[in-house]
C-alpha cells in the first residue's frame, strides 16, 4: 500500500533540517514512541548495533559542549533534546537473542574489521530511521556531523565502550524557520542507473 502525498510531504518533501527550536520540551513518552519505530527498521541479522543517548539536561549538554564544532554548538546547546547516535562494537554478543535462526555472533565475534564495518552501517540506518520516526510523529530534526568524536567517547561512552557515530537535535521547529531555499538535488541520471 502506498503512502499518501501528505505523508511523503512530512517524511520528505516537504521536511527540511531545523536549526532552531521553541522551547516545547520532548517527552519521555515521545522519545519511546520514537524509538519503538526505530527498532523495527531492518539491520543485518538483526544485528541492532546503534545505541542512542537522548541528553536533554543541562549537564548533559555540558558533556556534550567540548565536542560540538563552532557551527553546531548554539543550535545544539538550544535544542530541546540531542541524539547522540552510536554504535556497540560487540553487538554481536546479543545476536543469541536478536537472530536466533543462526549462529550469527560467531560471524564476527573472530573478525574485527567485519564486526566494525557492519556496527557502522547498520548504526547509520538506525540513525536515519530515527529522523523518519521523528518527522511521522511530528518531531523535527537537525541531523549532523560536525563535532569531535574522540570528546563524545571519552565523556559519554569510556565503560559501555560504545562509539558514536553522529548526532541529531530533536524538537518543534521555530514556525517559518529556513535560512535558504532547498538545496539542489541530483537528478536520477546524475546518481543512479539501470543494470
Amino acid at each position: 500500500m502506498a503512502l499518501d502525498d501528505n505523508v511523503l510531504d512530512v517524511l520528505f518533501r516537504s521536511a527540511r533540517t531545523k536549526w532552531e527550536f521553541t522551547e516545547e520540551p520532548i517527552t519521555d513518552d515521545e522519545i519511546k514512541a520514537i524509538y519503538d519505530l526505530v527498532k523495527l527498521g531492518p539491520t543485518s541479522a538483526n544485528c541492532s548495533p546503534a545505541r542512542f543517548v537522548f541528553i536533554r539536561t543541562p549537564e548533559g549538554k555540558e558533556k556534550l559542549k567540548p565536542a560540538l564544532s563552532a557551527g553546531n554548538l548554539d543550535k545544539t546547546m538550544a535544542a530541546p533534546v540531542t541524539v547522540i547516535v552510536a554504535q556497540d562494537p560487540v553487538f554481536y554478543m546479543n545476536l543469541p537473542k536478536l537472530y536466533p535462526p543462526a549462529d550469527a555472533k560467531g560471524w564476527f565475534s573472530g573478525n574485527p574489521d567485519l564486526a566494525e564495518e557492519t556496527a557502522f552501517r547498520n548504526s547509520t540506518l538506525q540513525g536515519a530511521y530515527l529522523i523518519m520516526a521523528a518527522r511521522a510523529l511530528g518531531i523535527d530534526c537537525g541531523p549532523m556531523s560536525g563535532f569531535d568524536k574522540t570528546v563524545v567517547n571519552r565523556n559519554f561512552f569510556s565503560q559501555s565502550g560504545w562509539k558514536a557515530n553522529f548526532l541529531i537535535n530533536l524538537g518543534h521547529a521555530v514556525p517559518g524557520e529556513h535560512p535558504f531555499p532547498r538545496l539542489p538535488k541530483l537528478d536520477f541520471d546524475e546518481a543512479a542507473i539501470f543494470a
